[in-house]
């Protein structure tokens, strides 16, 4: 089986190694020449996943044509704001009858769509393909070095998200399947927000009871709304739900929680999102959220202050305080009102 991986970000090195682990053969995308050079030259990454070897099999280029070429299977591992012009590009490159996969976690700001959205509209007309999501508690890092992992593969057709977990599981790797592929995509991205708000507590000066809480509250606003967008309750306490938040809120491996510990610590959010050369999806995503929140009427009262910290300039501490003094209610309030149950 032949696979391209388009990005070669952390994530996206990480899984073209996996792919090559399990004996696929791997082309991995990058859009810059001189990091496909780089990549090429050192057999590593050193941008993105430093310290990790890039095996001779994997081809590394920047020309879409040639990594696409012949490909079965199409990782989409790019961020979120950048999904639609680069399926719109792979388009015209990609095999009928071949699975394309994403790995992006985000909501595209503006449309308000999932990553399978974007690339099913960016797809040329009479392509025959079949779309897939992978999701979970999977950071790169700990992939590349062939840790314990588990996550999700949704698709809307059972034999699709069986292919995919075929293609990609193996003895450090495990992949349960989902047809939930809006649930899954509305986990994976919806918790970068709850891991900003839980690194700009720690960057406050909060502990563990405060991390609890956000934890706890920030996947009722998850559900709250991926329920509302059609994803099924019991996805949002699974692996690309529960499991996501839980490790992005509580790890350093996380870029999400290192921001909001920073914005927690006085720096501006212009300034952190300039300090690194990785995207913090969840700074996009909190837009997205507290703009979808608001089109559908759902309440979402982290979202909607991580949004009024990250876009209205909102001093964090008096955020906090505010979530605080909100007026008291019933733990599973929320729970009967949606019909969760």
């Amino acid at each position: 089986m032949k696979a391209a991986v388009i990005g070669a970000g952390s994530w996206g090195t990480a899984i073209a190694r996996l792919l090559a682990d399990n004996g696929a053969e791997v082309s991995l995308w990058a859009r810059r020449q001189e990091l496909a050079d780089r990549i090429k030259n050192t057999r590593e990454n050193s941008e993105y996943l430093p310290g990790v070897r890039i095996p001779e099999e994997i081809l590394v280029t920047c020309d879409l044509e040639k990594a696409l070429y012949g490909a079965e299977y199409v990782v989409m591992a790019v961020p979120s704001q950048s999904m639609r012009d680069i399926a719109r590009a792979a388009g015209r490159y990609i095999k009928s009858q071949s699975i394309i996969i994403s790995a992006a976690k985000g909501i595209e700001v503006g449309t308000l769509l999932r990553m399978s959205q974007v690339i099913k509209e960016e797809l040329p007309a009479g392509l025959e393909v079949d779309i897939a999501v992978i999701s979970g508690p999977s950071h790169a890092e700990e992939v590349a070095r062939r840790l314990p992992t588990a996550v999700v593969a949704a698709a809307e057709k059972k034999d699709v998200a069986e292919k995919v977990q075929d293609f990609f599981m193996n003895s450090y790797f495990r992949v349960y399947t989902n047809l939930d592929i809006v649930g899954v995509e509305m986990g994976g991205a919806l918790k970068n927000i709850i891991a900003i708000c839980a690194g700009i507590a720690e960057g406050l000066g909060f502990g563990d009871n405060t991390r609890a809480a956000l934890i706890t509250r920030g996947i009722i606003e998850i559900t709250r709304l991926g329920v509302k967008m059609g994803g099924q309750p019991s996805t949002f306490f699974g692996l690309s739900g529960v499991g996501d938040v839980i490790v992005t809120c509580n790890s350093m491996f996380s870029r999400n929680k290192r921001a909001g510990i920073d914005i927690g610590r006085g720096k501006a959010v212009k300034e952190v999102v300039t300090s690194t050369n990785m995207v913090i999806e969840g700074i996009h995503t909190t837009k997205a959220a507290y703009d979808l929140a608001r089109k559908h009427g759902v309440e979402m009262p982290i979202t909607e202050k991580a949004y009024e910290v990250l876009y209205e300039g909102r001093n964090p501490m008096d955020a906090v305080k505010e979530l605080m003094s909100r007026r008291g209610k019933h733990e599973m309030e929320e729970v009967i009102s949606n019909d969760w149950i």
